[in-house]
């Protein structure tokens, strides 16, 4: 019964890993996901960047600089909403704007108290375009605190959205893979992301499916307007892909991509600081069903982990499949760590790295029911 049982996990595993390799968007292959090589940059009037800013002051400047310094041949506008912050946040980016000479370029706004039934992004978001929107912008830039652009990613969003034509541009940002921590699980986590928004379909506009990067976020103002705007989405805290769908659903167009340039400055150096920041968001990705997490937890276990038991098996068929499925996870996952420029072997590293997404999926669960869901720099977002 115990073998039977090991192979049926492994024919499981097996169908689900030729199924995710040849049939799921092609969601592992990272060169599809990158800038079209066949491609003209943008320049398509006023963008208006909103910056939400939360206790920020150590990345506030470089974000800012990296913006006031694009290529794009258009103007831009940024507006930083100050969302109640204590370190001096609204201080170091006034500074950075003066060391830029563009004070013209640069508006700071304070945020208000924070309404019920919101989140404080969302919040700070929403002032931020209440604001930008009286300039009368071409595009609206929705963007972190903590991003550091390149040179040419305003006019690369701005240039993709004129070709789609799409309504909602974003990129996945390069995120910080130095630590061990995050070489472990900072590519894992892009690959998952991948895995249940895959860039192919969210940009086809026959499928319902639809996804964006919260750091970086390009929307023409008449989409966000025809969508019901960013009200309607204000107690999401997954709310760039809450965005993305409410675009979709309303008839516009979106693509999702991922860019080398564009990075994040924020720094995950444990394990443990990797672990909060998914545990913030998985329950709610589950709709808070005690069904959904038990089927992911099982499913995490078939697809990730069984491999690993049918390789201590002592059946040369069961190691068979075993060494198979993992050579077939490895596949899909290597172009991912290569992208972050890790060898080939962190490849082999996927079982251990889902173990550990598990792990923050039951606590973000356990969050969520003790009344500490979606917590995020004091604030707990998520409630039932």
């Amino acid at each position: 019964m115990f073998i039977a049982g090991l192979m049926t996990a492994g024919a499981l595993c097996l169908t689900a890993w030729l199924y995710l390799l040849l049939a799921h968007g092609g969601f592992w292959r990272v060169r599809t996901a990158l800038l079209p090589l066949s491609f003209a940059f943008g320049d398509q009037g006023l963008v208006a960047v909103v910056i939400p800013a939360r206790d920020e002051a150590d990345a506030i400047g470089a974000t800012i600089k990296s913006l006031l310094r694009q290529s794009y041949a258009g103007a831009i506008q940024i507006f930083l909403v100050d969302d109640h912050s204590s370190d001096g946040t609204a201080e170091a980016a006034a500074l950075a704007t003066r060391e830029s000479g563009r004070a013209e370029s640069v508006v700071v706004i304070a945020s208000q108290t924070l309404p019920t039934g919101w989140t404080g992004k969302l919040w700070a978001v929403q002032q931020g375009i209440e604001r930008a929107l009286k300039s009368n912008p071409e595009f609206l830039l929705l963007t972190d605190a903590d991003i550091m652009h390149d040179r040419e990613n305003v006019a690369s969003l701005i240039g993709l959205a004129a070709q789609g034509p799409y309504d909602l541009t974003s990129f996945m940002v390069k995120l910080n893979c130095r630590s061990v921590a995050e070489k472990l699980l900072i590519p894992a986590f892009v690959f998952f992301f991948f895995m249940l928004y895959p860039p192919k379909w969210i940009r086809d506009h026959r499928r319902r499916l639809a996804g964006a990067a919260g750091g970086c976020i390009l929307i023409r103002p008449q989409a966000l307007q025809k969508s019901g705007g960013i009200e309607q989405i204000r107690g999401q805290i997954i709310d760039d892909c809450a965005l993305a769908a409410r675009v979709k659903r309303t008839g516009g167009r979106v693509w999702l991509g991922l860019t080398p340039n564009t990075f994040s400055v924020r720094s995950y150096g444990s394990v443990i600081a990797i672990e909060r920041m998914i545990a913030r968001t998985a329950f709610n990705q589950l709709k808070h069903s005690v069904w959904l997490l038990s089927g992911a937890i099982v499913g995490l276990a078939l697809v990730y982990l069984s491999p690993l038991v049918l390789l201590a098996s002592d059946k040369v068929s069961l190691i068979a499949i075993g060494t198979l499925c993992w050579l077939m996870m490895a596949t899909a996952y290597y172009p991912m760590v290569r992208f972050y420029g890790l060898g080939p072997l962190w490849a082999l590293t996927l079982p251990l790295s889902a173990t550990l997404y598990m792990f923050a999926t039951v606590h973000s669960a356990l969050k969520f029911w003790s009344g500490h869901g979606g917590e995020w720099k004091g604030r707990a977002q998520d409630h039932p």
